[in-house]
């Protein structure tokens, strides 16, 4: 069994969508030193004022940061495409559920995603091969 090396650069993002997820990025690397309960209590404190997020809105933002940021493309950045990925949203009024958890299938590891309407985003995985284990959600949803 194969396994993607990278994700593939996506092209067409306007300077301004980049110049916003340079600053994501920059603070999801912050965001992805802190342990996992101080992580989600500074989500759950970011998330406050934010509507929830649509799939595009969702999926705009993670095709930004995966434009400006090689790290995120990689095959072990999940957790700060993830981080950048609801930063950027939020940056823009709206909050996607990110989601850290694990893979349930062969190669078992550890994952973050992000979800949009209930569906991961941009996540090319069957049904229930991915398990959350940490949530937040937006403020709507508890």
């Amino acid at each position: 069994m194969s396994v993607p090396s990278a994700l593939e650069r996506p092209q067409g993002v306007p300077w301004r969508a980049r110049a916003a997820a340079r600053v994501a990025v920059a603070a999801a690397f912050v965001l992805a030193l802190l342990p996992p309960n101080r992580l989600r209590a500074v989500l759950r404190l970011l998330r406050h004022g934010a509507r929830p997020a649509t799939y595009a809105q969702a999926k705009a933002a993670r095709d930004a940061v995966l434009a400006v940021s090689l790290t995120c493309l990689g095959v072990h950045g999940c957790l700060p495409r993830s981080l950048a990925t609801t930063v950027l949203c939020r940056l823009r009024g709206s909050w996607p559920t990110w989601c850290s958890g694990v893979r349930m299938r062969p190669p078992f590891a550890a994952h973050a995603w992000v979800e949009a309407e209930g569906t991961p985003v941009e996540e090319t995985v069957p049904d229930g091969y991915l398990t959350p284990l940490i949530t937040v959600g937006p403020r709507h949803e508890g």
